[in-house]
Order: structure tokens, then C-alpha cells, then sequence
């Protein structure tokens, strides 16, 4: 198997495959699907090396990264996506929320 992160940030490329995801509503649906264990374990791999993370891909412009970057970037998202349910919510969903969903029609690019 390929790696899909730059050989920089190889230490998070066990969650690349699961939490590199394109789109909002794909991080979103990870996120509810995923147990509690799983997000920390997450958060509490990219975090430490998040600000590196961020001035590594902002090396490149936003249309012309490279696919290994691109991949971090989305990994990044990610992390902003568990931040609230393992800093303070502990559970996937927001508190009181019901069957609350999100889906988004139109994002930004990349």
C-alpha cells in the first residue's frame, strides 16, 4: 500500500485512510459513526504535530497541492471535526441535538 501523507507526517498514516476525507458531509458522517476511542486516538496523534502540519501544506497553493498534501490537509480538517466531541462533549453527536444532520450542497474547493 502506497502512502497517502507526505513522509514527514508518516506517523499519522494510520488514520489517513479512515479520516482523510474530501468533503464536509464525509467527515461529518466519520465522525458519528466513529466510537469515542477511536476520535481520541485520532486527536491525540495529530494534534502535537497539527501546527507543523499546517505550515507544511501551506507551502502550496490551494489550487495546485499535491495529492499527499492534499490527503493532510483533509486529515486536518478532520481533526477540527472531532475537536468539540473529545474537548468537550464526550460523545460523537452535539448535546441535545436529536437527529440533527448535516449536509452541505455547495463547499469550497479543494
Amino acid at each position: 500500500m502506497s502512502a497517502m501523507l507526505p513522509a514527514e507526517f508518516s506517523e499519522l498514516e494510520p488514520f489517513a485512510a479512515e479520516w482523510s476525507l474530501p468533503s464536509e458531509t464525509e467527515r461529518y458522517a466519520r465522525r458519528i459513526s466513529s466510537s469515542m476511542e477511536d476520535m481520541r486516538a485520532f486527536y491525540n496523534a495529530i494534534t502535537p504535530v497539527a501546527t507543523a502540519a499546517i505550515a507544511y501544506c501551506n507551502q502550496y497553493p490551494l489550487d495546485a497541492m499535491p495529492e499527499d498534501v492534499l490527503n493532510l490537509m483533509h486529515l486536518l480538517y478532520s481533526m477540527i471535526m472531532v475537536s468539540f466531541p473529545v474537548e468537550c462533549w464526550g460523545q460523537p453527536r452535539v448535546p441535545d441535538s436529536g437527529a440533527a444532520a448535516l449536509e452541505c450542497l455547495v463547499e469550497p474547493a479543494p
